[in-house]
């Protein structure tokens, strides 16, 4: 699943195509995604894209008229194409700019979404109980997690990787992180010292940006939106390395399950 540095690194891939061009055609080939894909979506076209954003896993383009949200489900990506090249079979929604570019959303399990929003975009049901960004240090800091995990008895990976909390914390960035911070991923979270939560929100913090800066982690078939693979699975230090030596103790990576979710740790240097 594309998680938020996909996310970031397809955003800031198709930024120079869109930012700033009009949007001459909108093509909806196929409705039927998470969401139904409004008519609605169609009063993009004749819109200026005046900016682009991300907001946990979505992305946002904004003009004067409304915000078109899309979002990349379980395996999809953002291409961007000439509006001549043949269509691939999960191609399901695309625009076209002034420009000749046409930006493709393909999505083969159909998890994604694209929809309009006239009114507030961040005041959307999707977007409005969301916790804050990860990478901002003015709204997640330790003061907020330490306050979060208080008299909490769920496991600490688990508090993390929800978007109440903080957005964007994906199974496999949870597991980097906590490994980072020498935190078991089972711990009850209100059993996490301050200190070690300081730990915590830096190695998030650096884990997403060193995945944003590396192309993103390419699991199956994401690809970034020029169809390339990222490249920070290269240097996972626990995710998927069950019965492999930990690159910092040798000590053997063991492997649990948490919601359903492969969780990978030391049990050496977690506790």
């Amino acid at each position: 699943m594309p998680e938020l540095p996909e996310v970031e690194t397809t955003l800031r891939g198709i930024e120079p195509y869109v930012v700033g061009q009009r949007i001459r055609e909108v093509i909806v080939r196929n409705r039927n995604l998470r969401w139904p894909v409004p008519d609605s979506i169609h009063d993009l076209e004749g819109q200026v894209v005046r900016r682009g954003s991300r907001r946990g896993k979505y992305i946002l383009l904004s003009s004067d008229q409304g915000t078109l949200l899309l979002h990349l489900g379980m395996s999809g990506s953002l291409r961007v194409s000439s509006p001549d090249q043949p269509w691939k079979k999960h191609d399901h929604f695309a625009f076209t700019t002034d420009q000749g570019r046409q930006i493709r959303l393909h999505d083969p399990r159909r998890f994604g979404a694209a929809l309009w929003m006239e009114d507030d975009a961040q005041a959307h049901p999707l977007l409005a109980e969301l916790g804050p960004e990860p990478l901002s240090s003015e709204d997640f800091h330790v003061d907020y997690l330490h306050e979060h995990c208080q008299g909490r008895t769920a496991p600490i990976k688990a508090v993390i990787m929800d978007s109440h909390t903080v957005v964007g914390v994906g199974n496999i960035y949870a597991c980097e992180a906590l490994f980072m911070a020498g935190i078991r991923p089972d711990r009850e979270a209100g059993k996490v010292s301050r200190s070690r939560l300081a730990k915590l929100v830096e190695a998030i913090r650096e884990v997403l940006q060193a995945s944003i800066e590396m192309g993103g982690t390419t699991l199956r078939d994401f690809v970034n939106e020029k169809g390339e693979p990222g490249y920070f699975q290269q240097t996972l230090r626990v995710y998927d390395r069950e019965d492999q030596p930990c690159r910092s103790c040798s000590a053997t990576v063991q492997r649990i399950v948490m919601s359903n979710r492969s969780t990978y740790f030391c049990p050496r240097c977690q506790r």
